[in-house]
């Protein structure tokens, strides 16, 4: 551990303690006691940082910016009169180093064209009440069990706000608030080395998380997804359905996949893991989804601590604004139109496991305090060669309120390719919906979806 990273006070505690076990206990009562008081009702610090680059936490924003039609499924730039208060490119990095992902970097050094501008930073992201209600009774009650691959007791409230191992902080990503449900038609793109764009696949998502349920006590599901293709013209009339329950460790994601040409729904045990995603061309696996994404059985998760880093944040113009041809450059996305902010992150180091196989050999995550989604990874191959990066790009929805960051995209430093999923700009944005029946979720209901 080097001087860079700044421990929570809590961690010292987690590791004169930590074991490997089967369970991992909920924080203890006068741990909690800190959410809501030096901690936010989810977690993080609320004060600001030692020089201002951080503000202090005072609730996010809940209130739309002019110009927002109510219920519109895009979402203006609330912070569009902010300049960048500081670039940085490949010549300045060295001096903003420990800020920087080992991605950012890789990417400054091998494009020229690339850059970071800084923003200042907006702590944006907010939640329901009844969030930090349930957040607060799941820390004294929530666990691991399955050796951190599984949770129970908790619902309808982030798990562990005051994480004690890499696996509790992964869970909170997991089972990160979006909102119950949300619907969105969206492009996934590629991006060539000769700098060629093309579209891998767009279609109807669908995706609902049953653990939000506040009507409920508790939920065997914390996330499904529905995703009905309509392009390419070859894609089209395809369907996918994926469903993770909360003892994923046990249990395992049930997968299910519709091709018109065989008028059938198949299980697809294999839409998980290091499989390549046919939803972005192969570009990135399955569990590259929204950084991560599906089981945790392959890797060891250890929470490295707590770090000031610069990731993108309140992207609206990317999210929102932009037109695909403007946001998609040669080799990374216009860095005119990515906004990147000062923000405290959870590090967790993932490392493969002895005798399983992946093709990533150790990953690093990291996990925005305010909102516990992860924002940025590193991939490395089984040499220890960085191999690709990831980025999310959050756009709170303060209708909701909601944090947002299922615009993600992954660049390979080996093939110089790039892709971007979940491109909403241009085909009417995200709408937060209610959740389809259960009946919506079989096998049948996913051939009806599908049949072109």
């Amino acid at each position: 551990m080097n001087g860079q990273f700044k421990l929570h006070r809590l961690l010292a505690i987690a590791a004169a303690t930590m074991a490997v076990s089967t369970a991992h206990a909920a924080v203890s009562a006068d741990e909690a006691k800190a959410l809501g008081s030096t901690l936010t009702a989810i977690g993080a610090e609320k004060a600001g940082n030692k020089d201002g680059t951080i503000p202090a936490y005072t609730g996010g924003l809940t209130a739309a910016p002019a110009g927002y039609k109510a219920g519109d499924g895009v979402r203006p730039n609330p912070f569009a009169a902010d300049k960048p208060r500081l670039q940085i490119d490949a010549k300045t990095m060295a001096a903003h180093a420990d800020k920087l992902t080992e991605g950012t970097k890789a990417l400054l050094q091998k494009y020229p064209s690339y850059r970071v501008d800084v923003y200042p930073t907006h702590r944006s992201v907010a939640f329901p009440k009844f969030v930090a209600d349930n957040t607060a009774k799941n820390a004294v009650r929530a666990k691991t069990v399955n050796d951190g691959r599984s949770i129970e007791g908790a619902h309808a409230g982030f798990p562990f706000p005051i994480p004690k191992d890499g696996y509790e902080a992964m869970w909170n990503h997991l089972v990160r608030f979006n909102g119950q449900a949300y619907e969105a038609k969206y492009r996934n793109l590629s991006v060539d080395a000769s700098g060629r764009a093309t579209l891998a696949t767009e279609g109807i998502s669908v995706q609902e998380y049953p653990f939000w349920d506040a009507t409920k006590t508790s939920a065997d599901t914390f996330w499904r997804i529905k995703l009905t293709y309509t392009g390419p013209a070859r894609r089209a009339g395809e369907a996918l359905m994926l469903v993770d329950p909360l003892d994923i460790g046990a249990k395992d994601r049930r997968a299910w996949s519709y091709l018109p040409g065989q008028r059938r729904v198949k299980v697809a045990p294999d839409l998980s893991h290091d499989t390549p995603n046919p939803g972005t061309a192969g570009a990135t696996t399955f569990d590259d989804t929204f950084i991560f994404n599906g089981s945790m059985e392959r890797f060891d998760f250890k929470l490295i601590g707590k770090k000031e880093m610069l990731v993108p944040y309140n992207t609206y113009a990317a999210v929102y604004q932009a037109k695909q041809d403007e946001l998609l450059k040669p080799n990374h996305l216009n860095p005119d139109l990515v906004r990147w902010e000062l923000h405290r992150v959870w590090v967790v180091e993932a490392k493969l496991k002895d005798g399983k196989r992946h093709v990533y050999g150790k990953r690093t995550f990291y996990l925005d305090e305010d909102s516990w989604a992860a924002l940025a990874s590193d991939e490395y191959d089984a040499r220890g060669q960085l191999y690709r990066t990831g980025f999310a790009y959050m756009a709170p929805s303060y209708d909701l309120p909601a944090p947002y960051t299922d615009m993600f995209g992954h660049y390979d430093l080996v093939s110089r390719v790039y892709s971007l999923t979940g491109f909403i700009a241009e085909t009417g944005g995200l709408r937060h919906t209610k959740p389809l029946p259960d009946r919506e979720w079989s096998a049948d209901a996913l051939a009806g979806a599908g049949i072109r």
